[in-house]
C-alpha cells in the first residue's frame, strides 16, 4: 500500500494546527478585501473621488458584469491545473503581487474633468481589482473541501478561517479612517495609503497560506473534463447548492446595506462621522467573540439552525435602528451595534461548512471533483451580492437627493434609515426562508459519504478486473 503523504492524511481525518492556522490566515486579506469594498467603495468613489452617486453605482455594475464571466472561468481553469505546487497553490505564489498593485489603484484615484471620465476609471479599476481577487480566492476557497472530508472538522477548520476572517474585517473597517487622518484633509493621498497597506496585507496573509498549507496528493486524481459550459450547467443542478447559493446572496446583500450605509447614517442623521470607527469595532469585536461559539453551536444545534438564528439577529438590529436609532442617539446605535455583532459573528461558520457538504454530493454523484467551479460561481454571487446593495444604495440615494458633504434634506435621511434598516431586514428575513429548504444535515451527510465510498470501490472493483464484462 502506498504511503500516505500529510495532505493525503489530513483529508480524510484530523487536521493538524499549522494546516488550520495557515488556512485560516488567507482569508484575513480576503475579509479585508469584502469590508473595505463593502463599507467604504461607495463613500470613497462620492465624498472622496468625486462621483455622483448613480455614476459610482453604475461602474460597480460594470465591474459585475465582468465578474460574470472572471469568475466561473478561474474556477475552470482552478480544477484543472497541474503543477508541483498542486492545483490551487499556484495562484497563491503568483496572484499575491498583482492583487497589492490592483487594490493601491483603485483607492489612487485621480482628479476627473468629467463624470463620464470618473465612471470609466472607476469601472476599469474595480474590473482589475475584482480579477486580481478572482485569481486569488476562488483556489483558496476550493480548498476547503479537499482539506478534509469530515463533517465536524469541516466546522472546525472554518471556525478558525473566520477567526482571521474578523480581524481582517475589523482592519477593513476599522483602520481605514485612521490611516486617512495621518493625512490631515488631503482623503485622495489618504485612501491611496489605505490601498497600499492593504493590498499589502492581502498579498502577505495569501502567501502565508502558500507556505504553509499542502494540498492533499490525490486532490487531482479525479479532475473534471467536460467542457466549459456543461460544467457550469451541472453546478446549478446540485439543489443543496443553489439553496445555500441564493441565500449566502441574501446574507452579504443584506450585509452590505448595512455597512456600506452605516458612515452615512453617523455623518448625516448624527453628525458624527467619527463615531463610525467605534461603531464597527464594537460590532467586529463583538464578532470575533462569537465565532468560537457559532461553532458549538454548529455542532449542538446544526449548521442551518445556527445560520438562521445569525440572520435573525441582524435582521432586528437592523429595525430597532430604523425605529429608534434616530431618536434615542448614537449610544443607542452604538448598543445595538454590540447586538448586531453577535448575528455577524455566528453568521461567519455556517455557510462556509455548509458549502463543502453539498460539493460532496455532486463528487458522489458524478464521481468527478470540481470544486473550483463551485467556488467560482459562489464567488460570483457573493460579490454580486455586495455590489447590488452597494448599486442600489447609489441609486436610492440619488434618486432621494444625496449631495456629498453637504446638510441632507429630509428625502435623503429617510433613503439613508431605510437602507440601514427596513431594506436589508426584508432581504435578512427571505434568506432564513430559502435556507430551511437546505436538506444536508449530519445524517444526510453521512448518506452521501457512504455513496462515494461505494463508487469507489465499485471502480477498484472494476480496475482490478481490467474492466472486463462477462
Amino acid at each position: 500500500m502506498p504511503k500516505l503523504t500529510d495532505g493525503a492524511k489530513e483529508a480524510g481525518a484530523g487536521l493538524s494546527l499549522r494546516t488550520k492556522l495557515g488556512f485560516g490566515i488567507g482569508d484575513l486579506g480576503g475579509n479585508l478585501f469584502f469590508t473595505a469594498m463593502g463599507f467604504w467603495s461607495l463613500n470613497y468613489l462620492t465624498d472622496t473621488a468625486g462621483l455622483a452617486a448613480a455614476a459610482a453605482g453604475a461602474a460597480v455594475m460594470v465591474g459585475k458584469i465582468w465578474d460574470a464571466v472572471t469568475d466561473p472561468m478561474m474556477g475552470f481553469i482552478s480544477d484543472r491545473t497541474k503543477s508541483r505546487w498542486g492545483r490551487r497553490r499556484p495562484y497563491f505564489l503568483f496572484g499575491a503581487f498583482p492583487l497589492l498593485l490592483a487594490m493601491w489603484w483603485f483607492f489612487s484615484a485621480p482628479p476627473f474633468k468629467s463624470t463620464l471620465g470618473g465612471a470609466v476609471w472607476a469601472a476599469i479599476a474595480l474590473c482589475a481589482l475584482n480579477t486580481a481577487y478572482t485569481v486569488v480566492n476562488i483556489p483558496y476557497g476550493a480548498l476547503t473541501p479537499e482539506l478534509t472530508k469530515d463533517y465536524h472538522e469541516r466546522t472546525s477548520l472554518n471556525g478558525f478561517r473566520f477567526g482571521f476572517a474578523v480581524v481582517g474585517t475589523i482592519l477593513g473597517a476599522a483602520a481605514v479612517q485612521p490611516i486617512v487622518g495621518l493625512f490631515g484633509g488631503d482623503k485622495r493621498a489618504g485612501f491611496s495609503a489605505v490601498g497600499l497597506v492593504m493590498g499589502a496585507v492581502m498579498a502577505s496573509t495569501i502567501l502565508v497560506t502558500f507556505l504553509s498549507v499542502r494540498e492533499p496528493a490525490n486532490a487531482s486524481e479525479e479532475a473534471p473534463t467536460e467542457r466549459f459550459f456543461p460544467t457550469f450547467l451541472a453546478v446549478f443542478k446540485n439543489r443543496p447548492y443553489v439553496i445555500l447559493l441564493a441565500v449566502y446572496a441574501c446574507n452579504l446583500t443584506g450585509i452590505t446595506f448595512v455597512q456600506g450605509i452605516l458612515v452615512y447614517y453617523f455623518k448625516y442623521v448624527y453628525g458624527a462621522e467619527s463615531m463610525t470607527t467605534l461603531a464597527m469595532i464594537l460590532l467586529l469585536v463583538t464578532a470575533m467573540a462569537c465565532v468560537p461559539l457559532s461553532v458549538l453551536a454548529a455542532k449542538r444545534f446544526g449548521k442551518k439552525r445556527t445560520y438562521q438564528f445569525a440572520l435573525l439577529v441582524i435582521a432586528v438590529a437592523c429595525m430597532a435602528i430604523f425605529f429608534l436609532g434616530h431618536r434615542l442617539g448614537p449610544n443607542f446605535t452604538l448598543a445595538v451595534m454590540v447586538f448586531a455583532g453577535v448575528g455577524i459573528g455566528f453568521g461567519y461558520v455556517p455557510p462556509f461548512a455548509m458549502l463543502p457538504d453539498a460539493i460532496e454530493l455532486d463528487a458522489a454523484r458524478t464521481g468527478k471533483r470540481k470544486e473550483g467551479a463551485f467556488y467560482g460561481m459562489w464567488t460570483f454571487t457573493s460579490k454580486l451580492g455586495v455590489s447590488l446593495a452597494t448599486v442600489l444604495s447609489g441609486l436610492i440615494l440619488g434618486i432621494a437627493g444625496y449631495v456629498p458633504d453637504a446638510a441632507q434634506g429630509a428625502g435623503s435621511i429617510l433613503a439613508i434609515r431605510l437602507l440601514l434598516g427596513p431594506i436589508p431586514a426584508a432581504v435578512l428575513l427571505l434568506g432564513i426562508l430559502v435556507v430551511e429548504r437546505y436538506p444536508i444535515d449530519e445524517a444526510a451527510y453521512a448518506a452521501i459519504m457512504e455513496e462515494e465510498r461505494n463508487r469507489a470501490e465499485a471502480g477498484r472493483a472494476e480496475a482490478g478486473s481490467g474492466g472486463a464484462t462477462p
